[in-house]
């Protein structure tokens, strides 16, 4: 909000340009009066003196006061300027794959122990902290999806929801890819918006479905009109899955500081089905291989997905005429009692 000075009427202070014929008629000198003095020269000295003084003060007064009246008519106020945004935002369900191949390592910067959902949980919090005015909603799945944030705007929500992920959490292994689909798009169904996407995240393929196809799920989200951008991550290669703590989701690491034994071998996303779907909705579908291109990830889903804003403008006014109303009152008080005391004519 900001705010600025105005007249209503400022053609009005175009009388001011009047003021100096009006100091000048009324300096003149009038018609003098005739009073008997024993001495002429008294008078004359007196009235000289008393007349200079009186009649530049009550001139001025005068002039001073209907400048002030000028400027009340004018129609002094204060503007006070209020810009409302609008937003118009995008219903966004986040689906996180918490399958335990997302401990693998082979996303880390070289010599690092950082696992595929270290880096997919800070790319996801910094992504929901970029889109302040929509509503973020949170399915996280493994053998079967589960709801931790439904659509909302409160955000600090759904981020502590995020922080408090990690792998093992799920008890049933797999991954359930159509029916955390189709979970993000029955809720985004619940919620009137012109715009609602799920972003999928995984690393894997589809190897269970109690309920839903991955393509299957791909044609319900094109029929609810909701846009599905697919993230394949991982190293499009074979890779150990490190043993890890699933209590607590850490690696457990031997005393030398890497990893005590391996699970198994990996294989890499179904790329192929993740397009598929993502194109079945107007969508996109994209891989990564580290943190720098999973964030540029986002970030071009980020300008994908522009959430609308309007500005609205407002303008109320404080009128201001009562201040320079009030001043050429009190003037002209102040003229009325000096003419009536200290500077008071004889007849």
């Amino acid at each position: 909000m900001n705010g600025d000075f105005e007249f209503q009427y400022p053609w009005v202070l175009a009388l001011l340009a009047l003021l100096p014929l009006y100091a000048f008629l009324r300096g003149r000198a009038g018609r003098e009066g005739a009073l008997k003095f024993s001495s002429a020269e008294l008078a004359i000295a007196v009235a000289g003196k008393v007349r200079a003084a009186a009649g530049r003060l009550f001139v001025f007064l005068r002039a001073v006061v209907v400048a002030l009246a000028i400027a009340a008519l004018a129609g002094p106020r204060w503007v006070n300027e209020e810009t409302e945004v609008e937003t118009s935002g995008v219903d966004i369900m986040l689906v996180f794959d918490l399958s335990w191949s997302m401990m693998a390592l082979d996303m880390a910067e070289p010599g690092k122990l950082t696992t595929r959902f270290d880096i997919a949980q800070a790319v996801l919090k910094d992504f929901v902290a970029r889109r302040p005015s929509d509503r973020i909603g949170l399915v996280v799945f493994s053998g079967v999806p589960y709801l931790m944030a439904p659509p909302t705007m409160n955000h600090d929500w759904v981020q502590t929801q995020l922080d408090r992920l990690h792998i093992g959490v799920i008890n049933e292994l797999g991954t359930a890819i159509g029916d955390a689909i189709g979970m993000a798009v029955k809720r985004l169904g619940t919620v009137k918006s012109k715009s609602k996407i799920v972003v999928l995240l995984t690393d894997g393929d589809n190897n269970k479905a109690e309920q839903l196809e991955p393509l299957t799920s791909a044609h319900f989200s094109r029929s609810e009109n909701v846009r599905l951008y697919t993230i394949g991550i991982g190293r499009n290669a074979e890779c150990d899955l490190p043993d890890f703590d699933r209590e607590t989701g850490k690696l457990r690491l031997g005393p030398t500081g890497r990893p005590m034994g391996i699970i198994t071998r990996l294989s890499p996303a179904n790329y192929v089905v993740l397009e598929k779907m993502s194109n079945l909705t107007g969508g996109k579908s994209y891989t990564a291989t580290n943190r720098q291109e999973l964030d540029t990830v986002y970030a071009n889903i980020d300008q994908l997905e522009k959430t609308e804003k309007k500005l609205k403008r407002h303008r109320t006014y404080t009128p201001l005429y009562h201040f320079p109303l009030l001043a050429a009152i009190a003037m002209l008080l102040l003229e009325l009692v000096l003419a009536n005391s200290r500077f008071r004519r004889l007849p």
